[in-house]
């Protein structure tokens, strides 16, 4: 290309010269990727063959009839809603208690930012030590305030073990949460709340006729975020109970894992995959209209 071509480009009203590269980048990591998935989940590895062998819809007939996936997908419901109500709750709590200008709160903040550099396996691992039944920190609290039985193991009980996971997810991304939320609270006007207190309305009044209308916007566009990462969860159940006792804590992501890297049945782990990705699409848009989410 010559020198004039360059700047003949350079000086175009056209913006495709400029998109070129993003809409590559785009192609090549996110769209081809789901077009080779659609066409894996009509195929079947065959390692006798060492091929992938068309086998038409049979993956698709097969989920609908596998109650392992049902199950699976039931649990990452359960800890879908549970983590993002405690989540909710917990993070504007925390947030309009930091938002008060306390000495130290400052300091607080930084450290509560902390946990969202570690990485999720590494949580993970953390509480499985704590959770441990013989020496674990936080087994050992429980068994102190008489909430737990010593010979009761946390994350090898099927009531118990999807608790223990949950307890590792909500203490690593209730943080994310409180600076949302907290963003959101300094972002208010005060004039509203001014005016509030001198009609001598109470914090609690003030909290539920002025903050949550207002932060409306926020905890919507909070609540998609983590909802749609919460839906994928994957790193806490693999470390910490590897999907057991049983299947009581198998999520639908640990699935399709397993059926495409241990069991080499790529075909199915690609549908699994898809299906996961279009519930959690038709959720996603499905808050948005009901919520009216602007970005």
């Amino acid at each position: 290309m010559s020198v004039t071509q360059v700047k003949r480009i350079a000086i175009s009203d056209s913006p495709w010269p400029w998109l070129l590269p993003l809409v590559s980048l785009l192609v090549v990591f996110t769209i081809y990727p789901l077009i080779y998935n659609i066409w894996l989940s009509f195929h079947e590895f065959v390692p006798r063959k060492r091929a992938l062998v068309f086998v038409g819809f049979a993956n698709w007939v097969q989920l609908w009839h596998d109650t392992r996936f049902w199950g699976a997908l039931g649990v990452t419901f359960v800890y879908f809603t549970i983590a993002l109500v405690c989540e909710i709750v917990l993070g504007m709590a925390v947030a309009l208690l930091l938002d008060a200008e306390l000495p130290g709160f400052g300091a607080l903040r930084a450290v509560l930012s902390m946990t969202l550099v570690i990485p999720p396996a590494i949580a993970g691992m953390m509480f499985l030590l704590m959770e441990d039944p013989q020496f674990g920190v936080l087994t050992y609290f429980l068994n102190m305030l008489g909430l737990l039985d010593k010979a009761t193991p946390i994350l090898a009980t099927s009531s118990l073990a999807l608790a223990g996971v949950l307890v590792a997810e909500i203490w690593q991304w209730t943080p994310f949460m409180v600076l949302i939320f907290m963003a959101g609270l300094r972002s208010l006007p005060p004039e509203p709340y001014e005016a509030a207190m001198i009609d001598g309305a109470s914090s609690l009044q003030m909290f539920r006729r002025l903050t949550l209308p207002m932060m409306s916007r926020v905890i919507a566009v909070a609540v998609l975020l983590r909802g749609i990462d919460l839906f994928r969860v994957f790193d806490y159940v693999f470390v910490m109970t590897s999907g057991g006792p049983g299947t009581s804590t198998y999520s639908l992501s640990l699935y399709a894992w397993q059926q495409t890297f241990s069991f080499l049945k790529w075909g199915y782990g690609a549908t699994l995959s898809l299906v996961s990705l279009a519930i959690v699409m038709i959720l996603a848009n499905l808050f948005i209209r009901a919520f009216k989410v602007r970005w």
